[in-house]
């Protein structure tokens, strides 16, 4: 059986019925894969990449648990293991995580840190192939398919050398999944969290996802996950008994979908020019509420995280959506055209919270987003401003220069009040 040390990168074959270690250093911290030296379908995803940022720029902070977020009234955005391990998790009211996590140090992010770190990480993968498909800041899918022949190496072995460089030379760690299509690269990268590399191969790929649920489909939400709930669909196997048509007649477009994932079929390819539609940010509370200032800190802080992406990446969006979900698990979309493209929080939020003082249904919501489509370069972005609004200019003047402030002294140098509702 093909195997590889992932701390000195030797490829050996292993004995499968012998215990996995490098015959040159002696690590136990090898993967071996019968299937290992063929796969070329990588999904990368970093551990904990925000947290993991903060604790490699304070040392300090090592051993520590350390969530991501706003302040006691905000959100969780991330967390580090440490904190994962006591239950704290994504969106989670911030209260909560300290009720469960009360010596864990609570850190504002600070987005130009984290974007400096990904564009670090995304020349590294770019010294290995051209075929990358970044699917945010932390994680990317990645198509190593004939790099062999330029690099001397096969993928796994590139993919292993990628994470040692991470670790080695930025001082972060990452999970790499590999197979023969997105769908399970995807899953795999997930299975051995943190700091894993996982292979699901082509032969044993129909027994692999046969008892799996079906929540790990990437897509399917709470929503989806009920509908399939309701029709007796709970794994795989269940999936594979339904045929393709009589999934295609209960769900929809959806069914042919499932039909194929089930069976672990994606032909889709890794698309390196795939233009991105839309830039959102959501947050799904941990109790339902109608509360109009919570409701309102959220707004900010949502749109405040869609501008701060934008700008990283110098784009900006004509049309602002907002996005509600209500206790039923309906969802409730709104959306305004610009008449002209912003990347500004102000703006986005101002329009946003439009949207929702227009609405007749006032909660209880379970979730909330905010998002920016119709996307285009930066160079003709907020330049007229709002006619009807003749503080517009000053605001949006306001926040460039708090951008730069937050550029040289760090995130927290100026925040809004209502940041911290």
């Amino acid at each position: 059986m093909d195997a590889l040390c992932r701390d000195c990168l030797t490829a050996f074959t292993a004995d499968p019925a012998g215990a996995l270690r490098c015959p040159a250093c002696r690590s136990p911290r090898c993967v071996a894969h019968a299937e290992l030296m063929s796969l070329s379908i990588a999904h990368m995803d970093c551990d904990a990449f925000y947290a993991s940022v903060e604790k490699r720029d304070d040392p300090s902070l090592a051993g520590k648990p350390v969530i991501i977020g706003g302040g006691r009234r905000g959100v969780v955005s991330t967390a580090c293991y440490v904190a994962r391990i006591r239950g704290v998790r994504s969106a989670m009211p911030m209260f909560q995580a300290l009720k469960l996590c009360p010596e864990a140090v609570v850190i504002r992010p600070r987005m130009e840190r984290y974007v400096e770190a990904s564009r670090a990480i995304r020349a590294m993968m770019e010294e290995l192939t051209p075929a990358i498909e970044p699917l945010s800041l932390d994680e990317a899918f990645l198509d190593l398919t004939g790099t062999a022949r330029l690099h001397g190496k096969p993928p796994a072995l590139l993919l292993a050398g990628l994470i040692r460089r991470m670790r080695d030379e930025l001082g972060l760690t990452g999970s790499v999944g590999l197979s023969h299509n997105k769908f399970l690269a995807k899953i795999a990268s997930d299975l051995d969290k943190p700091h894993g590399f996982a292979v699901i191969g082509a032969a044993e790929t129909m027994d692999f996802l046969a008892p799996k649920p079906v929540s790990m489909i990437w897509g399917v939400g709470a929503a989806g996950q009920a509908s399939l709930d309701r029709a007796g669909i709970h794994t795989f196997a269940d999936l594979r008994r339904w045929e393709q048509t009589d999934l295609v007649a209960r769900f929809g477009s959806m069914g042919t979908r499932l039909y194929h994932l089930s069976r672990g079929q994606d032909h889709r390819r890794v698309s390196a020019h795939a233009p991105m539609k839309s830039v959102s940010n959501e947050t799904t509370f941990f109790e339902d509420t109608a509360d109009p200032e919570l409701l309102d800190g959220h707004l900010w802080r949502l749109s405040e995280k869609v501008s701060d992406r934008l700008k990283a990446k110098e784009i900006a969006g004509r049309t602002v959506v907002l996005k509600l979900k209500r206790a039923d698990h309906s969802t409730l979309t709104r959306r305004l055209s610009l008449r002209e493209p912003s990347q500004l929080a102000d703006r986005i939020y101002r329009e946003a919270r439009g949207l929702f003082d227009k609405l007749e249904d006032r909660g209880p919501f379970r979730l909330i987003g905010v998002g920016v489509t119709d996307l285009g370069p930066a160079g003709g972005a907020d330049l007229s401003g709002d006619l009807l609004d003749p503080d517009a200019h000053r605001r949006s003047a306001a926040e460039r220069a708090s951008d730069r402030i937050r550029e040289r002294f760090g995130k927290d140098a100026i925040r809004k009040g209502r940041a911290l509702r």
